[in-house]
């Protein structure tokens, strides 16, 4: 059957499975619209209120399910509205579809109204981009980028149509949804290589990422750290992999990490790294990282191994199937000495625990943590509250922790939460901070319209809690610009949006608000203040080891 090209894009999204797209419409992309209207009984459309909203809800219903997110836009704003998204997305390893529309292509070249080169603006922050030329090319396409997105190490894909294609006629076969390329394992000599180092080792430690839930190995994980009687701790996109109860987890590792996870790490001897990267958030000072350890590092793209950190092992592979084929070869030890070691550094650890009482980050997070299910989604933005999250909240479920990691975007939560709502149909929780909520409050009124099951959390200390800690630490207490001092009323601005809140600053009043939110259908809005002196501890210093970890204000001294 002959269908238009805008016809072929709705109905190639529903043959791979695609049951919600979000966007937001514009000129060049109006016949995909049209589509969608004619198709909505078999596609939901979610509109936000911003491209970069709709981008992080693709994204957020992607971490959450594992499925590819799909957004649209229109040209030129439209389309660069999405780049934060997609280079949010990118930095994280989610896999994404986003549709643009362009001027007809007869245009291309001519600086037409809200013409952009939207391929050249993303080449760096894509696995792949395509510019469609002809519509018999558009249904192949679509199928390849999903297939893109998700095999290997997922990232985003964008798709570029121009309007004259959307309108074309072509003929249309349905096809079965893609599946993602094959996977692969590591060499078998390389294996083996480093199932000898594992074993030779007094003391293992397994530190995982967002590699592990992407590649569905939390089992053979477990399994190997039972074997060779290792504790583990991960990188922030490894939180929820394994629940936070674990007797093996040692919690999140690096800057803000866990003092026993970040200790035992730097005293390990051997350190077997899991779909994950060495980035400058963990290693600290690169030529003092891990002096006494040989670093096994299994990851399937090719390009993060050795790339900050020599490795005396890389292994380049799918994990799950990797882990497998190295489980047979290594042997099951019991490392009494070592793990009398860990007991040390988690009661150190416990030493500097933070037992105040009142209206502290810690006590704020354990209150909330008396409402979460084991399925809850938890959303973050950016910032101390995202560090606090990642350091006290609870989780049982792969997928229910969702942050921007990477590139660390301000702004990223209420967008993914409005996407892991929709996603998962869970009550869902954001838990934010007044400088990234502001950022992109607008789609509120996206939560609101579409009465998501939504419970915003925003930790309000007035000011850029993190800038601030730093400029306290390492700038003489020299706050430019970091105090917001902004006199918006969040209460009263849900509830111009059409929903419920209330202000809370004693924890009696949390608790009341607490019980109101998860009541609530729609959704709720807490704002709770604490204290702009806050900090997020432990704390690494930038280019530092774990020998000058800070645990508690007045250390930096």
């Amino acid at each position: 059957m002959k269908l238009s090209g805008a016809d072929i894009i709705v109905k190639t999204l529903i043959e791979q499975g695609c049951d919600v797209v979000f966007g937001y419409p514009g000129g060049q992309i109006l016949d995909v619209y049209d589509s969608l209207y004619r198709f909505s009984g078999e596609i939901r459309h979610i509109l936000s209120a911003h491209e970069q909203g709709a981008a992080h809800a693709a994204d957020g219903y992607a971490r959450a399910t594992g499925r590819v997110g799909v957004v649209i836009a229109t040209s030129g704003p439209g389309a660069t509205n999405l780049v934060t998204g997609i280079a949010t997305a990118y930095l994280d390893s989610v896999p994404m579809v986003a549709i643009t529309g362009n001027v007809m292509t007869s245009q291309i070249g001519y600086d037409s109204f809200q013409e952009i080169d939207i391929t050249g603006i993303t080449l760096p922050i894509t696995k792949h981009n395509y510019f469609v030329g002809s519509v018999e090319e558009l249904a192949d396409t679509i199928r390849e980028a999903f297939q893109l997105a998700m095999s290997g190490r997922p990232g985003p894909v964008l798709i570029d149509v121009p309007k004259d294609i959307q309108k074309a006629l072509c003929e249309y076969t349905p096809q079965e949804a893609v599946c993602p390329l094959e996977k692969r394992t590591a060499k078998d000599v390389r294996i083996q290589a480093a199932a000898d180092c594992i074993n030779a080792s007094k003391r293992p430690f397994i530190y995982f990422g967002g590699g592990v839930i992407a590649s569905d190995a939390r089992q053979e994980m477990l399994e190997l750290a039972e074997t060779i009687d290792a504790p583990m701790g991960c990188s922030m996109m490894g939180l929820s992999v394994v629940p936070t109860n674990h007797p093996r987890f040692l919690g999140m590792q690096g800057m803000h990490g866990h003092y026993a996870s970040s200790t035992a790490m730097h005293n390990a001897d051997c350190i077997i790294a899991l779909g994950v990267r060495f980035n400058d958030r963990v290693i600290g000072d690169k030529e003092k990282f891990a002096v006494n350890a040989n670093i096994i590092h299994i990851d399937i793209d090719g390009s993060e191994l050795s790339k900050t950190v020599m490795e005396a092992h890389s292994l380049r592979g799918d994990l799950k199937l990797t882990l497998q084929k190295l489980l047979p070869f290594v042997e099951e030890k019991n490392r009494s000495d070592w793990q009398a070691d860990i007991e040390r550094f988690k009661q150190e650890g416990a030493l500097y625990a933070d037992s105040r009482q009142g209206v502290t980050p810690k006590n704020v997070l354990s209150l909330l943590n008396g409402y979460l299910q084991d399925n809850t989604p938890i959303v973050t933005d950016v910032g101390q509250h995202q560090m606090w999250a990642a350091q006290y909240l609870r989780f049982k479920n792969s997928r229910r922790f969702i942050s921007s990691g990477g590139l660390g975007t301000m702004g990223f939560g209420i967008g993914a939460a409005i996407g892991a709502a929709v996603a998962t149909g869970e009550k869902t929780v954001l838990v934010t901070g007044d400088g990234s909520f502001a950022m992109t409050l607008q789609e509120l009124a996206t939560a609101v319209s579409c009465r998501l099951p939504l419970v915003i959390l925003i930790m309000n200390n007035g000011v850029l809690g993190m800038v601030r800690q730093w400029q306290t630490l390492f700038f003489d207490k020299r706050y430019s610009n970091s105090v917001l001092d902004k006199k918006t009323d969040n209460v009263a601005l849900i509830r111009a949006f059409g929903a419920e809140g209330e202000k809370v600053s004693d924890l009696e009043a949390l608790q009341k608000a607490l019980d109101n939110a998860f009541r609530a259908e729609g959704p709720y809005l807490i704002d709770c203040a604490i204290s702009q002196d806050e900090f997020v501890l432990p704390m690494l210093p930038p280019g530092g080891t774990v020998d000058d970890i800070i645990v508690k204000a007045g250390d930096e001294a």
